[in-house]
């Protein structure tokens, strides 16, 4: 028993490091080449912080655990609306940019119902599916790439004024805080070194949920949905986090719902290419979850495009509801 538990914490913790890098290193490239921070926030950190969804989910394929793939990703696109969304609005109220209420929104509610109708129809995504989602994937690619070249030159909606003082007594940082300045100066290489971190943890991490999940008689689904959901949605919770505190609600709200697209089209597609996903008939629940957690979503922001605290506490009841209705 402690054996996969010490595996299972050693690799959420490098999970949470490596993503960190990576963002770090992903924003700072994109900061010389002069992105919009709600571009930032759809593209590069939501693709960075959903990195350790990736690996777990292709790791678990290569060992024939397919099973954890649609757990693991419906979970986190739960979990990244309910709690992480949640938390972060009560923190500070998020600015949510038009676009994101226009397109980004409605297209995650689309997506969400693609998954939702290629497991109702055969209980696998196939690799005709898998391509069908990376097709998908380019052409929301191609709308990143046409909304970056149309907001180059356009001041950042959520950007804020303040945010936290540049300068720090040297003598009090942190060795993370250390690392992340080694790596603002060099992204490149710590984008690189992120990357390798987070491959190597989702590999520990996979390894050792299967093997909880073995010992204790629960079942892939169960360990998908929810240990290693959280685990691999800790990336976004401190990203989303941290950039609410800051004033940053377009990387905070992009963030999350770049997030939920990519881990659909991406990682679900992605892994599909390699062997098909199993998609049990109990995941079209769990599906259909994800999808009206994104209608409530929209609702509550589509007026003033705000997401207010009293919002974000909605937000985190309904997923603690959602949490019982699964335990029982």
């Amino acid at each position: 028993m402690l054996t996969p538990c010490i595996f299972l914490v050693f690799g959420f913790v490098c999970l949470i490091f490596g993503a960190d890098w990576f963002v770090e290193g992903a924003v700072g490239i994109a900061k010389k080449l002069r992105i919009p921070q709600l571009v930032i926030g759809l593209t590069i950190v939501a693709m960075g912080t959903s990195a350790p969804e990736a690996a777990v989910s292709i790791s678990a394929a290569l060992k024939g655990n397919a099973a954890i793939t649609i757990g693991n990703v419906v979970g986190s696109n739960l979990l990244n609306v309910g709690i992480i969304l949640g938390i972060a609005a009560l923190i500070r109220e998020l600015h949510v940019a038009k676009t994101t209420v226009r397109y980004e929104l409605p297209f995650l509610f689309g997506v969400t119902g693609l998954l939702l109708g290629l497991g109702a129809s055969g209980g696998h995504v196939t690799l005709g599916e898998g391509l069908l989602l990376w097709a998908v994937f380019l052409a929301y690619l191609c709308y990143l790439f046409l909304l970056a070249a149309r907001q180059k030159d356009k001041p950042d909606e959520g950007a804020s004024e303040g945010g936290e003082p540049a300068s720090e007594n040297e003598s009090k940082k942190t060795l993370r805080e250390r690392i992340t300045e080694q790596i603002r100066k060099h992204p490149l290489l710590g984008t690189v070194i992120g990357l390798a971190v987070v491959i190597w943890g989702s590999d520990l991490t996979v390894d050792g949920a299967t093997e909880l999940a073995r010992m204790l008689g629960i079942s892939e689904r169960i360990i998908g949905l929810t240990i290693v959901a959280l685990g691999t949605s800790l990336p976004e919770l401190v990203t989303s986090i941290a950039a609410s505190r800051k004033g940053n609600s377009d990387i905070a709200v992009g963030n999350i719902v770049g997030s939920n697209i990519f881990n659909i089209l991406f990682v679900v597609g992605t892994t599909s290419l390699i062997v098909p996903v199993s998609f049990a008939r109990s995941f079209l629940w769990d599906t259909a979850a994800a999808a009206g957690s994104t209608v409530l979503l929209w609702s509550m922001v589509c007026r003033k495009r705000t997401l207010t605290r009293a919002a974000g506490a909605v937000l985190l009841l309904t997923y603690l509801s959602y949490a019982v209705f699964l335990m029982v």
